[in-house]
């Protein structure tokens, strides 16, 4: 199959959408990658997903040196504005273990609406790879169950015409021996 060329306009199915953000991805870290390798650069990469996840790539020492590097050469007051705002985002991005020690010391009753709803980005960020993983061992114990059942079944009609071949048997050695005494009695 060939390439052909692809409309720059939004992919409206959101399982291609979310395979082909995944592709992109990965082939922009890629790319990433061999640059910093090849010319001995230092990178920095941020992508953020339409559900609010954080993939990033970096070299040498991570991504915050990159931006103190950054922050460093950059001589616009605007763009140090805007060092700022990234730099609180990606330090307000917490780790689940440090989540987890500011959640049991957090007032809910004292947040506002947006950071009520910044809250629950990140709780849905952390516990959605959690309900798949519960999800996907919910269908691995229905399949063995189901496949258990079936075993069960055939087991069960197995001994369901065992039992019907012997009482089958059975029946018949009956009815010769009461041939058998009938005509015994008879002579």
């Amino acid at each position: 199959m060939g390439r052909r060329k692809v409309d720059m306009k939004r992919i409206e199915d959101k399982h291609s959408r979310q395979v082909t953000f995944s592709k992109r991805r990965s082939g922009l870290m890629k790319k990433a990658h061999e640059l910093s390798v090849l010319c001995d650069v230092e990178i920095g990469l941020m992508v953020f997903s339409a559900h609010d996840r954080l993939y990033e790539f970096s070299t040498g020492d991570g991504l915050g040196k990159i931006l103190q590097h950054y922050e460093a050469h950059d001589n616009e007051g605007e763009s140090s504005d805007k060092l700022k705002t990234y730099d609180t985002e990606y330090d307000g991005l917490w780790a689940n273990d440090d989540m987890l020690k500011v959640m049991s010391n957090l007032k809910i009753e004292e947040l506002t609406t947006k950071e009520l709803a910044h809250l629950e980005r990140q709780l849905d960020s952390i516990l959605k790879p959690i309900r798949l993983r519960k999800t996907e061992l919910m269908m691995e114990t229905m399949t063995t169950l189901s496949e258990k059942e079936k075993q069960l079944r055939e087991e069960n009609q197995f001994l369901e015409n065992k039992v019907t071949a012997i009482v089958g048997d059975r029946g018949k050695q009956v009815q010769l021996s009461e041939v058998n005494d009938h005509a015994a009695h008879s002579m």
